[in-house]
């Protein structure tokens, strides 16, 4: 932790009335903590503003957070689903009579069909083409 220095500073009332109301808003224990949080938020907003990139990289860094979120949401999702696709094929090997011939055909007819409609295949679309 680094050592800090105490200093004084001059403000009007108004201006320490708001300093009270800001510090309780961004949840700092103390004006001290505000007002140092204050500066480097300005001084990381003046080293950048030559280049005009603050903002974005504010969002930048909040978007980041939520991909990150969003991504381990999805994984967790993925997985699961994995699992029950798993445990699903497995069923069906123990009791469908398919020789490996049909089943490379149906792969390769699977894949073309997945890619064609981008993934967006249906229960109906494969009912139809069994029945077929």
């Amino acid at each position: 932790m680094e050592k800090k220095q105490r200093t004084t500073i001059w403000l009007s009332q108004n201006v320490m009335n708001e300093l009270d109301q800001m510090s309780e808003r961004a949840d700092c224990r103390s004006r001290s903590e505000f007002i140092e949080k204050a500066i480097k938020f300005y001084d990381g907003y003046i080293r950048s503003a030559d280049e005009n990139q603050y903002l974005p990289i504010a969002l930048s860094s909040a978007m980041n957070g939520i991909i990150h979120t969003s991504e381990d949401r999805i994984a967790k999702v993925l997985y699961k689903n994995t699992v029950e696709l798993s445990m699903l094929m497995n069923i069906l090997a123990a009791t469908a009579e398919v020789d490996e011939d049909t089943l490379k055909k149906l792969r390769k007819k699977c894949a073309k069909e997945v890619n064609g409609t981008r993934g967006q295949i249906t229960f109906e679309d494969a009912y139809r083409y069994q029945k077929s």
